[in-house]
């Protein structure tokens, strides 16, 4: 008898240290998925967001917005993770749980507010610029000089809107990818493309046959980091003072240039 209380008492203790290494594992699992802070992004948008060979060789992702999110995930204790994907299905998968945050050179207006909450500002570009054939540059003096010719925007941007509503008598001409937008410029499939202002320089700086139109387009807004609706998972607290300690240490500056000494390896690479 002795015997056996001694074995069904070794069974109990065996039973709950494995319940307790389960709950444990569990807790761990939870531990880490609350770590993990998810960035979606679309990585064809240098100096924003491109990809970059590292010292073994390997692709990883840089930028202005890949550093100020690494910045933001340090901050608030967690380990980065990039998705890449297509701009104009950033907010829709942000929504749907997706992401915990979105990070695209992307402004605020009232048709995103309806889908996402913004954090404060963290970068002001350039102005919105023009970018045409060289060759072809005199042609554009003011927006009117652009009736009756094919504008190119990237898909969901805030460029389709300058093309449809201040560009009047253009031929808005949407496409996912930035740089089939260029291709099909310098090909002289479309006349122009509008895009943020240190996307269209760098183009510039890059292409002999580009440049710029001497055409005002206005202030440039600011760029956000985007979270869900509503902020269900409590992020924004955090992403704000994050950006605010940025600011007052001056890192957008040192994330800039960070981002320009890439240049020469950056990759602009499309969701597959």
């Amino acid at each position: 008898m002795k015997k056996m209380r001694m074995i069904l008492c070794a069974v109990m203790a065996l039973t709950m240290l494995l319940a307790l290494a389960a709950c444990g594992a569990g807790k761990t699992e939870q531990a880490e998925e609350k770590e993990t802070l998810v960035l979606g992004t679309s990585a064809d948008y240098a100096p924003f967001e491109f990809m970059y060979p590292d010292e073994n060789g390997e692709l990883v992702y840089g930028g202005i917005d890949i550093s100020v999110a690494q910045y933001i995930a340090d901050y608030m204790g967690k380990e980065l993770k990039v998705e890449n994907m297509g701009f104009d299905y950033l907010l829709v998968s942000l929504a749907k749980g997706d992401f915990d945050m979105v990070l695209a050179a992307i402004e605020e207006n009232e048709e995103r507010l309806q889908s996402a909450d913004f954090s404060d500002p963290y970068y002001t570009d350039y102005p919105p610029m023009i970018l045409v054939k060289k060759v072809n540059a005199d042609q554009y003096a003011s927006l009117d000089d652009f009736a009756g010719k094919s504008v190119g925007a990237q898909t969901a941007t805030t460029k389709e809107g300058i093309v449809r509503d201040e560009m009047t008598g253009a031929n808005l001409v949407s496409l996912q990818n930035v740089n089939d937008l260029v291709n099909q410029l310098v090909n002289d499939k479309i006349d122009a493309v509008v895009l943020d202002g240190a996307v269209a320089l760098q183009f510039v700086a890059t292409n002999d046959e580009l440049t710029v139109a001497s055409v005002d387009l206005g202030e440039a807004a600011p760029y956000r980091v985007c979270v869900a609706k509503g902020d269900p998972k409590g992020l924004l607290p955090g992403i704000n003072a994050a950006i605010a300690e940025m600011l007052e240490n001056g890192k957008v500056t040192e994330f800039t240039e960070f981002a320009d000494s890439l240049e020469d390896v950056w990759q602009e690479v499309s969701a597959e």
